[in-house]
């Protein structure tokens, strides 16, 4: 699986095409597996669960990734020669992620971005598929390396990912948290990282999240918030945590058993269940009016506030004549300059064309009505019954 996250920029930095790169990575995955994999296997072992026993096959990470490496060459070869015809993606996003260790010793955040899902996992059909995540590793970089890597294979390997989208992403912090738990005994490991997906499936936005890192909207030059992050201040999470038997105390801010100031994440072995593995996720109706996606880590969120990004992103569009590409970067420098010392990511997903996105702004500056007509559009985002089921 970190073969697939390291042979992605490995390709495109040489020219090949993000499609391309995707789809010589499935047609190499599926060699992998057609082949017979005892040769990399080590040994079975047994993890123990709530009541039952569940047997593990661990492989030569190493051998494995060399075997994937050598197919990953003969299909460059093969396709050389006769390139099989390959779907181009039905829509074009501008993305713009930018990362900073701040002055933290250790840079433990990570992110993922896939637009191109389908070509990825061969998904054949026609609906347009993305992904995108951010990550925020505490007590050690693994647990947020682990889910970096795991996560989105998770996410396009699940049952559900055609039927219900929104489930499979949702399942899929909770079994990357099982598998990183098993790896994290095994290894004694004892890291753990907050995460936020979003999946973008048509006309549909999925996101999920563990922690308090977050994902927000910008429809129509106005902030929208999507979800509230884990915290043991919450009153529900407090709820659950001191009915575990935990408990939750200030120690600068709140923190569950007086340690971590979140109270959900993936990892975090020696807090389990205190700090639970158990996502939250929620379903949008995409309408056509929305500017972009916002991921980013607390480092960002505890120093700028949802309404002033729409202003900073605002501000580079006009200083950029409408070039979107180093708006996480100006975001960043932002949340640095107000205070923030942790690491910082941020990941924006354009979802109109940045130059549309200003053109707007710049017309409605211009407009007498600009107020009011702002005030009389409604948000028009409807929740997808499966999230509400979930």
């Amino acid at each position: 699986m970190k073969s697939i996250l390291l042979s992605l920029p490995f390709l495109t930095s040489r020219g090949i095409s993000p499609l391309l790169a995707a789809s010589l990575i499935h047609a190499a995955v599926d060699e992998v597996l057609q082949t017979d994999l005892t040769e990399f296997k080590l040994r079975n072992v047994e993890a123990e669960g709530e009541g039952e026993e569940e047997r593990f096959t661990l492989l030569d990470a190493e051998l494995l990734q060399r075997c994937f490496f050598n197919k990953l060459r003969d299909v460059c070869c093969k396709w050389q020669k006769q390139l099989p015809p390959l779907r181009p993606p039905s829509h074009s996003l501008t993305v713009s992620i930018h990362a900073i260790r701040n002055v933290r010793r250790k840079m433990e955040d990570r992110h993922v971005l896939l637009p191109e899902f389908n070509q990825l996992f061969g998904l054949p059909d026609d609906v347009y598929r993305a992904y995108f995540a951010v990550f925020d590793g505490h007590g050690g970089v693994d647990a947020a390396n682990y889910s970096a890597t795991h996560l989105h294979v998770n996410v396009g390997l699940h049952e559900e990912i055609v039927t219900n989208p929104a489930e499979a992403l949702k399942c899929s912090f909770q079994k990357t948290d099982e598998m990183f738990l098993f790896k994290a005994k095994r290894e004694k490991l004892r890291s753990g990282t907050t995460g936020v997906s979003a999946l973008i499936v048509g006309n549909k936005l999925h996101i999920a999240w563990l922690g308090d890192s977050q994902v927000m909207l910008v429809q129509q030059g106005k902030a929208v918030t999507l979800m509230e992050p884990h915290k043991p201040e919450r009153e529900d999470e407090r709820a659950r945590i001191e009915t575990l038997g935990g408990c939750v105390t200030y120690m600068d801010c709140w923190r569950v058993n007086g340690t971590l100031a979140v109270s959900r994440a993936i990892g975090d072995i020696c807090q389990k269940p205190y700090v639970s593995g158990d996502a939250d996720g929620d379903s949008f109706e995409l309408t056509g009016s929305e500017d972009y996606l916002l991921l980013a880590c607390d480092g960002f969120f505890d120093a700028i506030k949802p309404h002033e990004v729409v202003d900073l992103v605002l501000d580079h569009l006009m200083q950029t004549k409408g070039v979107g590409l180093k708006a996480a970067e100006r975001l960043v420098a932002a949340a640095k300059e107000n205070g923030s010392s942790d690491n910082i990511t941020v990941l924006v997903v354009f979802l109109r064309d940045p130059q549309d996105i200003l053109a707007d702004s710049l017309r409605d500056s211009e407009s007498p009505r600009a107020d009011d007509d702002a005030q009389s559009s409604p948000f028009n985002f409807l929740s997808c019954e499966a999230a509400a089921t979930q």
